[in-house]
């Protein structure tokens, strides 16, 4: 009997994506950094009216579990603990009369609260999540 063949392995989906607006301002942030940086790291925790909060912050070095995105030439690290959380995500960054602000478009996000602060997010269970394991 003569042994099956594997399958060859699929590429993993990246995590999340940059908008071209997103990715400059990045740029930009790190570019006025007065400390070096790896990149900006992203993540989710639990906060809010609706449950959770995206996080947003400077990261010196990447932590050994972070998922690393680098995506129009910015390098984004997503913390371990939030990756089914943003399977899929795009980020953004939009700009109007009253605020200027990092967006997350996020196909895993059930509501968000009236002040857009917070969102409720239900993790992905899927075969996508398989390929992050």
């Amino acid at each position: 009997m003569t042994e099956p063949t594997p399958r060859p392995a699929r590429p993993r989906p990246a995590v999340m994506s940059l908008t071209d607006a997103a990715a400059e301002r990045v740029r930009s942030i790190i570019a006025r950094s007065d400390k070096p940086v790896a990149g900006l790291r992203v993540g989710v925790k639990n906060g809010g009216c609706a449950g959770m909060e995206y996080t947003v912050e400077f990261a010196e070095e990447a932590g050994r579990f972070d998922e690393v995105v680098e995506d129009k030439g910015v390098k984004v690290l997503i913390d371990p603990k939030a990756i089914l959380y943003l399977l899929g995500t795009q980020m953004d960054f939009k700009t109007d009369k009253f605020s200027a602000q990092f967006v997350f478009n996020n196909p895993n996000q059930t509501s968000a609260c009236g002040c857009g602060e917070s969102v409720a997010i239900t993790p992905v269970r899927s075969e996508i999540a398989d390929a992050h394991a």
